[in-house]
C-alpha cells in the first residue's frame, strides 16, 4: 500500500519561502518512475486545486497562476517530491497535499493517493 507523508509546513510571514516535502513508500523507484506526483492545496473557502505536478521523467507542469512561485522537484532515488514556494502570500494559507498520481500524469481534480497534508499558513 503506498503512503506518503508530508513535511514542511507551519507559520510563515508574507514573502519568506518554504520548502515542502513528501516522502512516498510502499512502492519501488522503478515502478514510482512510472507515475507523476503532483502537490495539490485547498485554501479556505475554495475546492482543492493542483499546484503543480512532475512525471517520472522529471517534466514539470503547473496550474493555472502557478507558475513563477511554485516549483517542483523529484528524487526518484528517494522517492521524494518537494515543493518550493518563494514570497508566500497570505492567501496561500492552506492546507497542501502531495499525490501520487494513478499515471504518468496527474489530472487536475487529482486521482490516486494522497497524503494527509501539511498545513501552511501565512501571515501578513
Amino acid at each position: 500500500q503506498v503512503q506518503l507523508v508530508e513535511s514542511g509546513g507551519g507559520l510563515v510571514q508574507a514573502g519568506d519561502s518554504l520548502r515542502l516535502s513528501c516522502i512516498i513508500s510502499g512502492t519501488d523507484g522503478t515502478d514510482a518512475r512510472n507515475h507523476a506526483m503532483g502537490w495539490y492545496r485547498q485554501t479556505p473557502g475554495h475546492q482543492r486545486e493542483l499546484v503543480a505536478y512532475i512525471t517520472g521523467g522529471h517534466t514539470d507542469f503547473y496550474g493555472d497562476s502557478m507558475k513563477g512561485r511554485f516549483s517542483i522537484s523529484r528524487d526518484n532515488d528517494k522517492n521524494a517530491v518537494y515543493l518550493d514556494v518563494n514570497n508566500l502570500r497570505p492567501d496561500d494559507t492552506g492546507v497542501y497535499f502531495c499525490l501520487y498520481c494513478q499515471y504518468y500524469r496527474c489530472s487536475s481534480t487529482g486521482q490516486g493517493d494522497w497524503g494527509r497534508g501539511t498545513q501552511v499558513t501565512v501571515s501578513s
